[in-house]
This record gives structure tokens, sequence and C-alpha cells, in this order.
């Protein structure tokens, strides 16, 4: 019996749809289908117990390809109706991993024999689109986030995405410190900063705990550690936590004395590069030389059911998406080693973790 959470049969719902929709329409900034843009389907391909399955459209059917073999040819129809009542039970299940045995008999049919697709990185699904601008067939790869589940996390925290900061104009003795680090309440990582503000103390930004992590944010943009700093040390003050909002709020402060006068959007355009590389390969603690593994961009499953897609042929959508769509999270501060008070060589320093999440 094949069980799984919402996401990952989230996986299935939109390999089902996509295939019984035969197209996928593009979204826009707000989660909206823009109505005049969409992509023709051509084929979905996946790597399914070390055989390569294609499930390849031709006029009202699916013709199922195992290993370059043609297995069956089923209608269309079939496809439309698993995925409605797949996205029936993604809707009755509440929480936790569960079983759907109609739709795991039809996997089994078509030779789709697990949750999620073999594959690397960020992409979940590969799919053959008709490409409108070269009137050609091309192969993209997509990474599928779903609203039907708990808000996924687009950058997943680790002691990687751990920023260091040196706390300056103050002085303490251990028991001050041991106090500090002892607060305890629900938003203990905000309070214990607060405390450490209102006594006259100043967090200045050292460096990323993981060089690799430093590196590729410098690779991206090379004031982008010190501008991600300022972003976390605003969330952890509890200014805000939506990314639209926090960017607003750091582009009025301009703590990196960037030329203004002429209205140049920095802060939000970096912000953007810096989201859209996480999106489509980057990850902190492996190297990264800016090649997108989604090579397509994003397929964004709606509470509705309905699918949207953000391809990279509309980048400005893309971005603007990924923006007013994202928030910063507060991780375990045990499990990432942060949040507290240290001393090193007489000097105090006081690490913040770097967690993105999709609002919904």
């Amino acid at each position: 019996m094949i069980t799984g959470n919402k996401g990952e049969w989230s996986e299935v719902y939109t390999f089902l749809k996509i295939l019984g929709d035969k197209k996928i329409y593009l979204g826009d900034e707000n989660l909206n289908i823009v109505k005049n843009i969409f992509f023709p389907i051509v084929e979905v391909l996946r790597i399914d117990c070390n055989s390569s399955c294609m499930y390849h459209l031709q006029n009202d059917s699916v013709l199922v390809i195992i290993s370059g073999s043609e297995k069956l040819k089923l209608p269309i129809e079939e496809f439309k109706e698993k995925s409605l009542l797949l996205l029936k039970k993604l809707k009755e299940n509440t929480k936790g991993a569960f079983s759907v045995p109609e739709i795991e008999q039809f996997m089994q049919k078509i030779h789709c024999t697990s949750l999620k697709a073999k594959s690397q990185s960020k992409r979940d699904i590969t799919i053959k689109i008709h490409d409108t601008k070269t009137d050609e067939h091309s192969l993209f790869g997509f990474s599928i986030k779903s609203q039907l589940g708990n808000p996924s996390t687009l950058l997943n925290a680790s002691r990687a995405t751990n920023f260091i900061y040196q706390i300056n104009n103050l002085s303490l003795d251990k028991n001050e410190i041991k106090n500090i680090n002892s607060i305890s309440s629900k938003n203990k990582i905000r309070d214990r900063m607060e405390f450490i503000l209102k006594k006259g103390g100043e967090l200045s930004f050292i460096k990323n705990e993981n060089r690799t992590f430093a590196n590729n944010l410098t690779l991206i943009d090379s004031l982008l550690p010190n501008m991600m700093a300022e972003i976390l040390h605003d969330f952890f003050s509890g200014k805000a936590s939506n990314l639209y909002d926090l960017i607003n709020i750091v582009t009025d402060r301009n703590p990196l004395n960037f030329d203004i006068i002429q209205n140049h959007d920095f802060y939000a355009y970096k912000m953007k590069r810096f989201l859209t590389d996480i999106a489509l390969g980057m990850m902190p603690s492996t190297l990264w030389n800016g090649v997108y593994d989604s090579t397509g961009g994003y397929l964004v499953v709606k509470n509705t059911g309905d699918i949207l897609c953000y391809h990279l042929y509309y980048k400005d959508e893309f971005e603007k998406y990924l923006l007013k769509n994202t928030r910063l999270d507060t991780p375990s501060s045990s499990r990432h080693n942060f949040g507290y008070i240290y001393e090193e060589n007489n000097k105090l320093y006081f690490k913040l973790n770097l967690q993105i999440r999709f609002i919904k």
C-alpha cells in the first residue's frame, strides 16, 4: 500500500491533472490564472523503478510508453476522473500520511509505482510542452508547490543558514548571559533580542556560519549577505514576517546606503534574484554554479485544485509571485544552534537563522 502526505499526493494529482487538461495556465503574482496564456502539454516523463516512463498525449488518449515500448493506451477522461477523485481525497484528509486505494490501482495500471518521481534537487516533474515562442517541443523541469497541505518551505533551515552577529556596546557577566539565554517564552528569540537591545546592545553582522552559503550568496550579489542579515534582524525584532513587507521596511531604512535619489529598487531587485535562485536550484551547503535544475519554473496547486504555471519565460511574474507569497519563519533553535548569547575571545555573539516559507 502506498501512503503519503498531502504534499506527496499533490505530485500525483499534478501528474494526473495536467495530462487530463492537456495544458497548464500561467499564473500571476496574486495566484490568479492568466487566461490567455497557457502551455500545451505534449508528454510527461518519469523515472520509476529504474524505468523511463513517458505519458504521451495523442488526440484524446494517453500513450503509456515504458523504456521506449508502448504498453497501453487510455482515454484522457480516465486521467480527468482520477484527478478529481484524488482532489476529493486530498480535501477530506486533514493531516498525516494516508492511502488512496482507488488511485493506487490506477497508478499500478499506468506503471506509476511511487508518489514521487525519482529526480535530483528541485525538480519534481519533467514535462515536454509545445513551446509557442519557438513553435517547437521543449523539455522543462518544474518544482511543485501545493496549497492543499501545510505551507511548504522555499529555503529549509539548517546550521548552514545561520547568520552570526557581534553584540556591541554591551557588557554582560555570566549570570546576565545565563538569564537572557534562559528566556523561554513563545517568541523566545525575539524576546532575547529585545532584552539585548533594551540594555543598549547592538547586533552587528559579522559573517555567515557556513562558508559555502556565504559564497553562494555573494555569487548572486556581493552585498546579499549583509542585506539578508538586515532583513533577519528586522524579522526577529518583530517588524514583519512577509518578505514583501520586510523589503519595504529595509528599503525605507536603506542600511546599505544605496544611492536611492533616482528611486532604484535595489533591495527588491536583489531579493527577487535570491528567491529565484533558491527556487530553481541553489541550496545553502552545496556549491552553487548558477545553473538551474528546475528549468521551467514552478507549478502551484491551489486549494481549488487549479494548477498555475510560473514559467521562466515570464520571469517578471515568477519573481513577483515569489516575493509576494513568501515569509520568514522561526525554525527550531536547539536543532540549528542559534538564538543564544555566547562568548569567544572576550566578545559576545548572537546567531539568527534564515528559513523561508510560503505564506499558503
